[in-house]
């Protein structure tokens, strides 16, 4: 079933994105929670359209995003937190912890779009992506030390 993304879904796609997803997955979920529409001729025009008007705010967008990243640039964050005597952290490290350092470093940014690459379950380095844009993602270094 082909349908057209009307936000961005993790793992799935980008606003106003064709995507080809299971029938009952668009039918049941995706379209009643207006996540996205049907991908007919007209809906197709209509999007491509709105893509054609909207180009110029777009490259704006990403150009903002852009500079983000270059704002951001190797910044280094370090996160304290309660750990055993073998290094192994009590939980573990999450985006919404990443977005509140950041935020206490002047950088307004969702926690949905950090993801970090691997668990942080021990104490150490661990690297953090950031999806600014579609096109623009932006790796963070995460230090996570015992408090």
């Amino acid at each position: 079933m082909e349908i057209i993304l009307t936000q961005n879904i993790k793992g799935l796609g980008f606003k106003n994105d064709i995507v080809t997803v299971k029938a009952g997955y668009g039918r049941n979920y995706l379209i009643p929670q207006g996540y996205a529409i049907l991908a007919t001729v007209s809906n197709k025009k209509q999007i491509a359209e709105n893509i054609k008007q909207a180009a110029h705010k777009a490259e704006k967008i990403k150009a903002d995003a852009e500079a983000l990243a270059n704002a951001i640039g190797t910044t280094k964050i370090t996160i304290s937190t309660k750990a055993g005597e073998n290094g192994k952290i009590f939980g573990s490290i999450t985006p919404l912890q990443l977005a509140d350092c950041l935020k206490e470093k002047g950088f307004d940014i969702d926690r949905k779009q950090i993801s970090l690459d691997s668990d942080a379950k021990f104490v150490g380095e661990y690297t953090a992506t950031i999806a600014l844009h579609k096109e623009v993602k932006h790796e963070i270094t995460v230090e996570v030390v015992a408090e």
